[in-house]
């Protein structure tokens, strides 16, 4: 007979303390209060010997190398392979410095040693001792708190606003469970749109999101948390015309009321629980690299640079300053960076996983060739890896372009989200056997 599948949820609050910096805009952005508190909610899904965990963290995102150790601890706690955990940021900008960079801010260790770590494998063991059977529902629907972000100037410029002609997809996807006897036990909401609408605020919040995941709790009596999708080139559409906000949390506060009744409705749609079968499957995946830029063009870009200390500007400095002190390196070129990327499949469902910040267009793309009806790939997840732009914005330049082309020594290989897509895609078919 069968295996069911079962699934164990359960949550800690990861609140920082007041006063942490706040990460995502600038490196002197204090916490002065605290809005809504932050969580990390896992769910631990088995059936037979097959087990996966999902973490749901609302942080800013996780640096690689503290999402490898968290994976790993995980397996020692759990029995949970680590390749079959999945450790999700949700990429609010109101929460503490848990990556880190310069120009951005160092990494608050102190704050990831004795909250952030401790009550991720805390909700991780929980969820794994509280698996119970349960049965699956997919519902989706259309939700436009969401709009691309890539303005363009009459200067043609790009900036951080509203472009209602930019590539963006509404759809929004809820997830439920239920017990075998017909209980809610939990709920996934999926969609792509960045948690800016606070701004450079000085209140530790979930943003948007948060208000979104309260609501559908409320209407659904289960346990709910949120997968930001694809959300590179995606913001959240305010009533000031920006996809920032005026440093408070009021338009988060008004913007994830939308989000909540478009995930309250989607919940509500008609359809049925069903069993489903689970699957897991992780593979390497090449993101080929172009060759350096020439050592005169890094001197420069680098005169222009150095003397800046916050945000983009630093960044391109200390890019610059890497590219130099790799010719006097004796630095290796190499043809591409591997990343390890999980599927989870539960049913019809494909949950992928990403350590980048993914324009829209790349998680519309790999959903519509993929051989599974529901195919969501996931923003920030197993690590921080950067923006990853497709092909045709490079030639429009702005901040997230900026950040794409300075990530590494070695610049990305033009057509690099066709080698992303394809690759994705050769996953999923082989994992439904074609």
């Amino acid at each position: 007979m069968k295996e069911v599948l079962k699934l164990g949820v359960a949550r800690r609050v990861i609140t920082p303390k007041i006063g942490c910096n706040l990460s995502g805009y600038a490196p002197d952005v204090y916490a002065e209060s605290l809005n809504d508190d932050l969580t990390a909610t896992a769910y631990c899904f088995s059936q037979g010997n097959t087990t996966a965990m999902i973490v749901s963290v609302t942080v800013v995102s996780i640096r690689t190398a503290l999402v490898d150790e968290m994976r790993e601890r995980i397996e020692e706690l759990t029995g949970v392979p680590r390749d079959n955990c999945m450790i999700h940021a949700i990429h609010n900008h109101s929460g503490p410095i848990t990556n880190g960079g310069f120009g951005w801010g160092d990494i608050d260790r102190e704050y990831c040693d004795t909250i952030l770590v401790p009550r991720v494998l805390e909700a991780a063991k929980e969820a794994m001792e509280k698996a119970e059977p349960v049965k699956m529902k997919v519902s989706v629907g259309e939700s436009y708190v969401g709009i691309n972000r890539r303005e363009i100037t009459e200067e043609n410029k790009v900036i951080l606003g509203q472009n209602p002609w930019g590539s963006f997809d509404p759809k929004m996807t809820v997830i439920s469970f239920c017990s075998a006897g017909g209980a809610p036990v939990a709920n996934l909401v999926h969609y792509g749109c960045h948690g800016t609408a606070s701004g450079k605020n000085h209140e530790i919040s979930r943003d948007w999101a948060g208000v979104m995941i309260d609501m559908l709790e409320e209407n659904s009596n289960a346990m709910t948390a949120y997968l930001n999708g694809p959300e590179g080139d995606v913001g959240p559409r305010l009533a000031n015309g920006k996809t920032v906000g005026k440093q408070h949390v009021r338009y988060a506060m008004q913007l994830g009321g939308v989000a909540g009744g478009d995930a309250v409705r989607i919940y509500k749609q008609a359809g049925g629980y069903a069993d489903a079968d689970l699957q897991v499957s992780t593979r390497t995946i090449s993101i080929p690299l172009d060759k350096r830029i020439p050592k005169e063009v890094a001197e420069a870009e680098y005169e222009t640079f150095k003397s800046f200390t916050v945000n983009l500007k630093a960044r391109k400095g200390r890019f610059y300053k890497r590219v130099l002190d790799s010719y006097l390196e004796n630095y290796r070129e190499v043809e591409a960076v591997e990343i390890k990327q999980t599927v989870i499949r539960i049913g019809d469902l494909a949950i992928v996983s990403f350590p980048y910040e993914l324009f829209s267009e790349i998680g519309m793309r790999i959903a519509k060739s993929s051989p599974f009806p529901y195919t969501l790939s996931l923003s920030n997840t197993n690590g921080t890896e950067g923006y990853f732009v497709t092909e045709d914005q490079i030639c429009r330049g702005g901040y997230e372009v900026d950040m794409f082309l300075t990530k590494y020594v070695q610049p990305y290989r033009p057509n690099v989200d066709h080698f992303a897509i394809k690759q994705t895609l050769e996953h999923l078919r082989l994992m439904k056997g074609e």
